[in-house]
């Protein structure tokens, strides 16, 4: 991997900073947990895609700019340090575009992939279930076969983004009678306001409807919104969860931009004893996961699949941002307790990484009987 960046990337770089500087809002938008932030949200997406910046790594047919991953990583650094808003249309571009474009139709990109871009479809993740979180493959919500398509019924939970969202991804079992749980299976879009859907949020620690239940009752789904082949969703997923927590759900420029912010505040600050020595850890920790994501990126460029090294990516990216953010509360002291302010609220959303996207632990499994070659533990 060349560790130096090409001219044409410092040029990107050099327009995406002078464009973030000229539009990114200088009042922080509200959180888009919140219909009004969402909203807003939404607009910003829509302004991002206006001068395709929603998108800069997407073929330019469908409002991207065909920029290459280092680019992208570069954009990342760029729109992060510039203290640009949260995306709403993360699930959808992160997760589901990378799908459709490994097995999605031409039908179904030229569909779904340009409104996800300006905002105007946001897409929640509806995959885990009462009884099937870290463990996928126990999911029991069916899709029946109809005529022209299929019925889906039961529950999904934890939904992100489903409070306010328009449409959302799942896997369902299509074939009850298989005889390994993985196999059966089939990845579909639905429409969240269609006849039979309930949405029900749930709400997170500081009261905003971070998540949502699902219920679907004989909910009509169209055969052209299956991703692959009908039963062929755990090997579909499988490709969704290896983007999730190996390269696009947590970039480094977001860690980069929060590590040079804590670092500031330890500055002004001070802080206890040990403030100097964690507050360092937070500065090296996000340029080790900046160079260990460029060197996976890279790996892709030249035709690798990330594998289950992306579990190396989430155990890590997760656990340091608990990490950043406790230290960032202990440098503030009481004041780090007070509701509404931008490192508590970080700290709220932080104990839930090692939650989502696959427990720590079950990703720690994966590291060692995968990577490592370490016997099945007693489960």
């Amino acid at each position: 991997m060349d560790l130096l960046h090409s001219g044409a990337d410092e040029e990107f770089r050099a327009e995406a900073r002078a464009w973030l500087t000229a539009h990114v809002p200088r009042t922080p938008l509200p959180s888009l947990e919140t219909e009004e932030g969402f909203a807003a949200h939404r607009a910003w997406e829509a302004e991002l895609a206006a001068d395709r910046w929603s998108v800069v790594s997407w073929p330019e047919e469908f409002a991207g700019r065909a920029a290459s991953l280092l680019a992208w990583l570069v954009f990342e650094e760029e729109y992060w340090a510039a203290g640009a808003p949260g995306r709403v249309g993360q699930n959808g571009i992160s997760l589901l575009a990378p799908t459709l474009f490994a097995h999605g139709t031409a039908e179904q990109r030229a569909r779904v992939l340009a409104p996800m871009a300006r905002g105007e479809v946001v897409w929640a993740q509806a995959w885990s279930e009462p009884e099937a979180g870290s463990d996928l493959a126990s999911l029991t919500s069916r899709a029946v076969r109809t005529d022209g398509g299929w019925r889906l019924s039961g529950q999904k939970t934890w939904s992100s983004r489903a409070a306010f969202a328009d449409r959302a991804f799942g896997l369902f079992r299509s074939d009850p009678d298989t005889p390994r749980p993985h196999q059966g299976l089939t990845y579909l879009m639905f429409d969240l306001r269609a006849p039979g859907v309930t949405v029900r949020p749930v709400g997170r620690l500081d009261g905003k409807p971070a998540f949502a239940e699902v219920f679907l009752d004989e909910v009509f789904v169209p055969d052209e919104d299956v991703i692959g082949e009908p039963g062929q969703g755990w090997r579909i997923a499988m490709s969704t969860a290896a983007d999730e927590r190996g390269l696009t759900l947590r970039s480094p420029g977001r860690f980069l931009a929060s590590a040079a912010r804590l670092h500031e505040l330890w500055r002004e600050r001070g802080g206890p004893a040990d403030a100097r020595a964690r507050v360092a850890d937070a500065l090296i920790g996000a340029r080790a996961y900046q160079l260990f994501t460029y060197a996976a990126a890279s790996r892709v460029l030249d035709g690798a699949s990330l594998g289950p090294e992306s579990s190396m990516n989430k155990v890590f990216w997760s656990d340091y941002d608990l990490a950043l953010h406790e230290t960032a509360l202990d440098v503030l002291g009481a004041e780090g307790e007070r509701a509404g302010s931008a490192w508590a609220e970080g700290y709220v959303f932080s104990l839930a990484g090692p939650v989502y996207a696959g427990t720590n632990e079950i990703q720690r499994d994966i590291i060692a009987e995968r990577l490592l070659g370490l016997p099945k533990g007693r489960r």
